[in-house]
């Protein structure tokens, strides 16, 4: 069973659940902009993508650029303003035992079956 963090909206994050379908994967999605995600869970996902909390933040963003961009943020404030601004977190993400990627491109999802 794959868990697939995904924005519904985001045409990468619908090709990536398209994908692990097609491959009769099983999947649990989660609408992570609804059911927003603690920082401790958060915290898990950054350490299995084996990646730092700025490298999961959408810098294009305008919730960023208004207010993040440019200022010096520690890991547990990134990640306490991703946990505030969901739409800051890169996606998909996908999860399957202990191997994670991010979506991007979508093909990526494949590496966690």
């Amino acid at each position: 069973m794959t868990t697939l963090y995904h924005n519904p909206r985001c045409s990468k994050s619908r090709e990536a659940l398209q994908i692990l379908q097609q491959a009769n994967e099983p999947v649990e999605v989660v609408l992570y902009l609804k059911d927003t995600l603690s920082e401790g869970a958060l915290k898990k996902i950054i350490q299995q993508l084996g990646v730092s909390a700025i490298e999961l933040i959408r810098k294009n963003e305008p919730v960023w650029k208004q207010n993040y961009k440019g200022k010096s943020l520690s890991e547990d404030e990134l990640i306490t303003a991703m946990v505030n601004n969901p739409k800051l977190m890169e996606r998909p993400i996908a999860i399957n035992k202990t191997k994670a990627v991010i979506g991007r491109p979508p093909s990526e999802v494949l590496k966690v079956l």
